[in-house]
């Protein structure tokens, strides 16, 4: 009984000193409080509010009541990039750069921000001379992305696809398929300068560094099939079923070219058809339907676009089968404006898309020209609105 007397006369005890500390914190929070100046809470205010001019000046203000606010100085900098004013976001950066009171983690920081500021500007030479000074650091990895963006953007594969290399070492980067991409440039330079033999070593590069390259393997073919070899050229286009079934249509006319110029028309043709028999596409059908109906005439090509509409409806196909019905018998004059109304649909909405952008283009391009990413464009056209 006289412990739980003693519990009861400790309890005030407690809560005084309770009451005590809270006081004290209060006091210093208060007092931290109406340290900071009003210009801070405003600038807050303005951009919790969307508010980025008022914000500015609210910052500005305080930075000139208080230039040692290095965090202050990096969030204008940052603000000024945002909206575009990159000029302005140079000074600051710049600024933070000369000051010589900055330890070496302060310093890379502002680097960081001067060499994105440039970048923003388009002055890619001091980009590039900015991210160079951060490649080891703190700063290591996005200095280095920002560097392959600079290399792709002034066409210096060689440099872009090292950079990726060491990404790849620090964990990130866009792997083998895009360095595969960089030596695929590099074979093109190497061709238009008839450098025939650099160019086959970028694409056997390639071939090494992603097994999956479709685009050096087509560029082989076309090399083989230029100095006269079509059969070396048939092995390396026909590589592109087993490696990426989806990119057939791209070699499809390359394939029967190559068969006829030895001979072997009919062979070529059976190949497509059984092509397409194991991996059913629109384009691939259209590509054999002219194949067809040149070397075999409108029937032959009605029946193998009607085998091919029933196994994958599409537009194009429609058309084709079409286009053969009309061609093949005496048709009405119903069916002639059938076939006529399906064939300008078709051809308005036939288009690649990238997959990751949305953009749409009327022919394929291996880097999507509007977000820069490599194969992204799906192979095979859409043939939809």
């Amino acid at each position: 009984m006289e412990l739980e007397i003693w519990h009861l006369l400790l309890l005030p005890l407690f809560f005084a000193l309770g009451w005590l500390a809270a006081r004290v914190d209060l006091r210093d929070v208060i007092k931290e409080s109406r340290a900071v100046p009003e210009s801070y809470f405003k600038g807050l205010s303005h951009l919790l509010n969307e508010q980025p001019d008022q914000a500015i000046e609210s910052f500005l203000e305080l930075a000139r009541l208080d230039p040692d606010t290095l965090d202050l100085h990096f969030a204008l900098g940052a603000l000024f990039r945002r909206r575009g004013e990159v000029d302005r976001a140079l000074r600051v950066h710049q600024n933070l750069v000369d000051r010589t009171d900055l330890d070496a983690s302060q310093r890379q920081r502002a680097l960081y921000e001067l060499g994105q500021d440039y970048h923003k500007a388009g002055m890619l030479d001091r980009a590039e001379d900015t991210f160079r000074q951060l490649q080891k650091g703190p700063y290591a990895r996005e200095a280095l992305q920002n560097l392959q963006q600079i290399f792709v953007l002034e066409k210096e594969w060689a440099q872009a696809a090292d950079t990726l290399r060491k990404l790849a070492a620090l964990g990130a980067g866009g792997g083998d398929a895009e360095i595969a991409h960089y030596l695929c440039e590099q074979a093109l330079n190497a061709i238009q300068e008839r450098q025939t033999d650099a160019a086959r070593g970028h694409l056997a590069e390639a071939v090494a560094v992603s097994a999956k390259s479709v685009r050096a393997l087509i560029l082989l073919g076309d090399l083989d099939a230029q100095a006269g070899d079509d059969r070396a050229a048939l092995a390396h286009w026909k590589r592109v079923e087993q490696v990426q079934s989806a990119y057939l249509p791209l070699v499809a006319e390359r394939i029967f070219a190559a068969s006829q110029r030895l001979g072997e028309a009919e062979a070529g043709l059976t190949y497509l058809q059984a092509c397409l028999d194991r991996h059913a596409s629109a384009d691939l059908a259209h590509s054999l339907f002219s194949l067809v109906a040149t070397h075999h005439g409108w029937a032959a090509a009605r029946d193998m676009a009607a085998a091919a509409l029933l196994k994958k409806p599409d537009l194009l196909v429609l058309d084709d089968w079409l286009q053969a019905e009309t061609a093949s018998a005496q048709t009405s004059l119903e069916l002639r404006t059938a076939q006529d109304l399906v064939h300008r649909q078709a051809s308005a909405q036939s288009y690649y898309q990238c997959r990751s952008c949305g953009f749409k283009a009327r022919q394929h391009f291996w880097q999507c020209p509007a977000c820069a990413r490599w194969e992204t464009l799906a192979p095979e056209r859409l043939h939809r609105d």
